[in-house]
């Protein structure tokens, strides 16, 4: 299992985060792929799956990350997270708000946010990490203004928790270092790993 703390990431913190209707390769040779380039974590995201087929992909997924050393984070079933034996999962704020009272003690929670009241309320409510956004336009959220550097750095600056840029971003652009400048922990890509 990767020893790669979320909470005390090494910068820049690349996180990979699925999509499996934009897949390159069959999805879980795309997997394969994505961890030979070693991210620091990937996160499945495959929330239009119901829970009960979740899981049987997330025991598929979580195999492929443990070969190769990158910390494996569940999306939206934090039964599946338990279940799988995860030592983190990313719930949307929704189902934070409903279920932190009942979530196992230890497991790191992350969040996503969309402002700077969603980032204090997810302190709030126990999160270990959030993922702010969308910083950049991106296909993901057409018609929807990005949010820019300016939301990112006042998250940034406001929150004790770790912050994870994401919103197309892409890899070797002049957006990582200024994500950085931002005070982001790290960042999340989905489109780039997806199609490598």
């Amino acid at each position: 299992m990767s020893t790669f703390d979320i909470t005390k990431p090494s910068l820049p913190a690349v996180l990979a985060v699925t999509q499996r209707q934009i897949s390159k390769r069959p999805f879980l040779e795309q997997i394969a792929e994505i961890c030979q380039h070693q991210p620091q974590a990937l996160l499945l995201r495959e929330k239009d799956l119901p829970e009960e087929s979740y899981l049987p992909l997330a025991k598929q997924v979580q195999s492929i990350c443990m070969a190769h050393q990158v910390l494996f984070i569940p999306h939206t079933y934090w039964r599946v997270a338990q279940q799988l034996g995860c030592s983190v999962v990313h719930l949307p704020l929704p189902l934070l708000r409903l279920h932190h009272a009942d979530l196992p003690k230890g497991m790191i929670i992350g969040t996503s946010v969309h402002s700077l009241a969603e980032a204090q309320e997810a302190v709030c409510l126990g999160a270990g990490y959030v993922t702010a956004g969308h910083i950049y336009p991106t296909a993901c959220k057409q018609g929807v203004p990005a949010r820019g550097l300016d939301f990112l750095r006042e998250i940034c600056q406001q929150t004790p928790l770790p912050v994870y840029a994401i919103g197309g971003i892409h890899q070797n652009s002049s957006q990582i270092p200024d994500i950085l400048r931002c005070g982001a922990a790290g960042y999340c890509m989905m489109s780039d790993f997806m199609r490598i």
